[in-house]
């Protein structure tokens, strides 16, 4: 990255590394929007990685400074995730699917970042993980599947029957109302699921759980 990175959004970590990466989509018509909106002081707003449709991959912020992409949440009971992670957003308006280019220079990304800062695939979250009842992206259609087979995020299978509450704290999720958690959990893993808590949920929720122990 340049000396003078394209967003004047950031700061300093607070004494923190990443141990996280926050995916988003931009929730914007395009590319171009997203990246005025991330670049504009008065938005105060921005993330370290821009990902275009056509998976042109620009940084706006440099991975050593804390950019301003998460907000309130928190993650396997600690806050501030802004200081601890580090944020891609990916050029979507959240209602269609993730293009096949967008996604490969993803998964490129990824494992560039994870390699420098030691990030295993259990440290790869989307950002309605961190603030459930907040936030929806990356959202339904996001291919976690693809990233989890490229070794580079958790997808689990289905294990013994576990009390849903206490899988949920395993893998991260904040302690608020189980029907918002149970709503981010099946964003993420289980994403046209709808109803009351389920077996299946319980049981993907203990592997995924398993997945997301030390």
């Amino acid at each position: 990255m340049t000396e003078h990175p394209p967003s004047p959004n950031f700061g300093d970590r607070r004494g923190q590394r990443p141990e996280l990466i926050v995916l988003h989509y931009t929730g914007m018509a395009d590319c171009t929007a997203a990246r005025a909106r991330l670049c504009d002081p008065a938005a105060e707003v921005s993330a370290h990685w821009l990902i275009d449709e056509g998976g042109q991959v620009e940084a706006l912020v440099p991975e050593d400074k804390r950019a301003w992409h998460a907000g309130a949440g928190s993650w396997q009971g600690r806050d501030d995730v802004n200081s601890r992670s580090i944020g891609i957003e990916l050029a979507n308006p959240g209602d269609r699917p993730f293009p096949a280019a967008q996604m490969d220079a993803l998964v490129d990304l990824l494992r560039q970042i994870m390699q420098r800062w030691q990030i295993g695939p259990a440290g790869v979250i989307g950002h309605s993980d961190m603030a459930p009842g907040r936030k929806i992206d990356p959202g339904p259609r996001f291919d976690w599947q693809r990233l989890a087979r490229e070794g580079l995020a958790i997808w689990p299978g289905a294990t013994h029957d576990r009390p849903l509450a206490e899988s949920l704290t395993t893998i991260g999720y904040p302690e608020i109302a189980p029907d918002h958690r149970l709503a981010a959990f099946r964003l993420r893993f289980r994403p046209w699921a709808t109803g009351p808590e389920t077996e299946q949920d319980r049981r993907i929720a203990a592997a995924a759980a398993d997945l997301s122990r030390p």
